[in-house]
């Protein structure tokens, strides 16, 4: 497959005498594809029932007669002001009780029935217009599940549908309260009805409470999309996507991805290394202007495996964009820098190295106006040319000269869990135990040593094409996951927290990580700062989480008072602490020549990834970087050919 660039256009926001001009100069740019339509409900629909689709009609045949293919977003991510005064109620709670009001976005409920109504309505109209339009070719669902904390809401529309899931799934109150152990502090129940939301509580309130509100808020985001999916499946064979967001794991993007054929994300790298990642101020200073080196590797991966969730399952294989790409300084960061120059480019073809069909940049004018008038564009705000358009173009014109970039399996795979992240933010028992960091720690520690990675989803579907799995933090094990790694002939490394916790969030017996295959037993469990580590013997450390393990089966790493620190047995090792860097670097190495897997010693910001036909290397860091006998400048990209 050819990969494509695109752009984020809204031509309600311009005169309707520039787009003609405008769709010129995104084809001069080597622009193929372009996103419309997401946030334009309120013209689209200015009062309710009445419609207005022919400037959208014009729009999408001037882009279309140019040669652009148009990505039509349904609007429901910002429903307008006459949607609110209908239904007051479809505002989100907040946890301490406020509502979510009107004057931005994303202000409304997934459990608010009248709101479900209005978007079924509105999507039924578009597809019902555009479903069969030659020059839409692909659709968006809303924008950005989860952004701004959006999922969990506390409003009573979300308390009458967690009472009618929890009847549904526990059938009795008298289950529910064994399942949860609410006879402990007097919690029980006698109807559904006298159930309330968990927050607002004297101090927390139930694990197994919360983790079920956790699991019925993603289940809601699943229904409001499969709405969608449904209606416009009726009425076009164009591909449907959504864009997701880095870091964000309110929700099941498996279980949303299974009704969509292709998934997306919004890649901010500069914006991301200020605001969602938590590392120290020299790492922060040295990659200021080039993103962190593995963060949208590592969302690349994922998404390319949640877009194999509604298809043939193969994480190495599926369909992903990126639908968002920074071009320059964004506008919601703590501090908003420019990218160092080079860094638009090497940041699409990075996508494009881990299977990326697409790579959409936001967007193509600078706003004058409105709450994202400082995020930069691939236009000045008047009109002239930004540094970034200059990168696309040349991206651009390197793709037109290039044959298929396709992907190659991984010979290392990770599983992802969303239900994990929810199981530690509900229960994390320190307060620096973050399973995203957890997880993310790991894949840094593969990405150092030049590896690919493929992301598997939690009930581990394909991890007997890979001789390297790595499972960290899993807080329960699947029945699949668990008949796969007992067959597994590769290596599979679990823990820490594998297994710790039943469905309903109470510690199993036997004790974790009960294993049948593995005779080790997690006795005690410790959180520590990272200021107080636990040296394991021969090199590197646990920090911020420790398991004190028994049982027969091999040591292979011990800490410095004698505990054992991972044991294994045949193919599979259990893994008792958290790891600082340099036992990640040590456990991934060790793993590698174990298993005859070529891994390699980086220079720091220097990443490799390979595909079907070439290796790429991309340069984060601020000097040049050599291998392989070429030096990389900062912000470079070079390839060669396998």
């Amino acid at each position: 497959m050819k990969r494509t660039l695109g752009v984020c256009y809204y031509p309600e926001h311009w005169p309707e005498e520039i787009w003609p001009q405008d769709a010129t100069r995104m084809v001069a740019a080597g622009l193929s594809w372009v996103r419309i339509g997401e946030f334009a409900w309120s013209r689209l629909e200015p009062a309710e029932g009445h419609y207005d689709f022919g400037w959208l009609d014009r729009a999408i045949e001037v882009l279309g007669a140019a040669g652009l293919k148009v990505i039509l977003g349904t609007p429901t991510a910002t429903p307008p002001r006459w949607v609110v005064d209908k239904h007051p109620g479809m505002l989100a709670i907040d946890a301490e009780g406020r509502p979510r009001g009107f004057g931005s976005r994303r202000h409304y409920c997934f459990s608010h029935h009248g709101y479900l109504t209005e978007c079924r309505r509105i999507v039924t109209a578009l597809a019902y217009r555009y479903g069969r339009n030659p020059h839409v070719q692909a659709w968006q669902t809303d924008n950005e599940y989860g952004c701004h904390d959006t999922v969990l809401s506390y409003s009573p529309a979300a308390l009458a549908g967690f009472r009618d899931w929890l009847a549904q799934r526990y059938q009795s109150v008298d289950a529910l309260n064994r399942a949860w152990g609410n006879v402990f502090w007097s919690m029980e129940y006698h109807t559904f009805d006298q159930i309330g939301l968990p927050h607002l509580t004297v101090t927390e309130p139930n694990p197994a409470h919360v983790m079920a509100f956790r699991r019925y808020s993603s289940d809601q985001v699943v229904r409001f999309n499969a709405a969608q999916t449904e209606i416009l499946r009726a009425h076009t064979d164009a591909p449907l996507i959504h864009n997701y967001m880095g870091r964000v794991l309110e929700f099941d993007h498996f279980d949303v991805g299974a009704d969509l054929d292709i998934a997306s994300w919004d890649s901010y790298p500069l914006g991301f290394l200020e605001d969602r990642l938590e590392f120290p101020p020299d790492h922060k200073l040295r990659f200021l202007r080039q993103g962190d080196p593995d963060c949208q590797a590592f969302h690349h991966d994922l998404y390319r495996s949640v877009g194999a969730a509604g298809a043939d399952r193969d994480a190495a294989t599926g369909r992903w964009w990126v639908m968002e790409q920074q071009p320059g300084p964004v506008n919601w960061a703590p501090f908003n820098p420019a990218p160092l120059p080079g860094m638009a480019r090497l940041w699409a073809w990075e996508a494009f190295a881990h299977g990326a069909e697409t790579v959409c940049y936001f967007r193509w004018r600078q706003a004058p106006f409105a709450q994202e008038q400082m995020h930069a564009g691939l236009l000045r705000p008047d009109s002239a040319d930004a540094p970034g358009l200059a990168e696309a173009a040349e991206v651009g014109r390197e793709l037109a000269g290039m044959a298929d970039v396709s992907h190659r399996r991984a010979p290392v795979a990770l599983v992802f869990d969303y239900g994990s992240a929810w199981a530690w933010q509900t229960q994390p028992q320190g307060r620096n135990f973050d399973y995203f960091w957890l997880v993310f720690s790991a894949y840094r520690a593969l990405r150092r040593a030049g590896l690919s990675v493929d992301i598997l989803p939690p009930d581990g579907e394909g991890i007997e094409k890979y001789g390297l799995v790595f499972a960290p933090g899993l807080a329960t094990l699947s029945d699949a996951l668990m008949a796969r790694i007992a067959t597994h002939s590769g290596q599979v490394i679990l823990g820490p927290r594998s297994n710790s916790k039943t469905t309903e969030m109470s510690i199993p017996v036997p004790l974790p990580p009960a294993l049948p295959f593995l005779d080790a037993a997690v006795s005690l469990v410790e959180s520590l700062p990272r200021l107080a580590p636990v040296a394991i013997e021969g090199g590197g450390a646990f920090e911020a989480w420790a398991e004190t393990l028994e049982g027969s089966a091999e040591i292979v790493l011990t800490r410095s008072d004698g505990v054992p620190a991972m044991m294994r047995a045949g193919a599979v090792s259990y893994l008792g602490g958290w790891p600082d860097d340099a036992l990640w670097d040590r456990i991934v190495r060790d793993a590698c020549t174990a298993q005859a897997t070529e891994f390699a010693d980086l220079p720091n910001g220097l990443r490799l990834r390979d595909t079907g036909q070439h290796r790429f290397a991309f340069n984060y860091g601020p000097k040049p970087a050599v291998w392989d006998g070429v030096e990389i400048p900062p912000a470079g990209v070079h390839w060669w050919t396998l």
